[in-house]
């Protein structure tokens, strides 16, 4: 966007702001630019809202002048933020933006994950039945064995009592 009187990229042309809504000419908006709809929400229908507000007598008829004026406030604020960051950008040497951009192009590929085996110890884990007579887990202290404390009097002898299952 060039033909500006002061030169800023990011203003608008002298003969393309006549066609501009008059809710952003009377603003005075430079950076932020809405549309017919956004600047007839803006302000009609900040309007509506609050004379439906008042009519159901939950602010009062002062909020019919008051919220429009303050949204036109926070738009007029937005320009303004906008105007100090592109200022603020323009002061950023070029060098520096090409740096940023190549740091934020995103990155495809493929990444290499390194496997790392968690071991606990105190347990052993193992695809294969172990057999009862290498006491894997019985002899190791802290871990007693659950059979002999159900009233068994050795693991490895004899076929096991089936129980009734508590759950079923």
């Amino acid at each position: 966007m060039s033909g500006s009187p002061r030169g800023s990229w990011a203003t608008i042309p002298a003969d393309e702001e006549r066609y501009r809504p008059l809710y952003a000419r009377f603003l005075g908006l430079r950076f932020v630019n809405p549309g017919g709809v956004l600047c007839f929400l803006f302000f009609e229908g900040t309007v509506a809202l609050a004379a439906l507000l008042a009519l159901a007598e939950l602010v009062t008829w002062w909020a019919v002048l008051v919220l429009p004026a303050t949204v036109a406030v926070m738009v007029k604020l937005n320009d303004m933020v906008a105007a100090m960051v592109v200022r603020s950008a323009a002061l950023v040497p070029e060098q520096e933006r090409d740096r940023f951009r190549r740091q934020m192009e995103p990155a495809v590929g493929r990444a290499r994950v390194d496997w790392v085996t968690h071991s606990v110890s105190g347990i052993v884990v193992t695809a294969s039945p172990v057999s009862h007579a290498t006491g894997a887990v019985r002899d190791r202290p802290g871990h007693p064995d659950p059979r002999r404390a159900a009233g068994e009097r050795d693991a490895g002898l004899g076929p096991q009592p089936t129980r009734a299952d508590p759950l079923a």
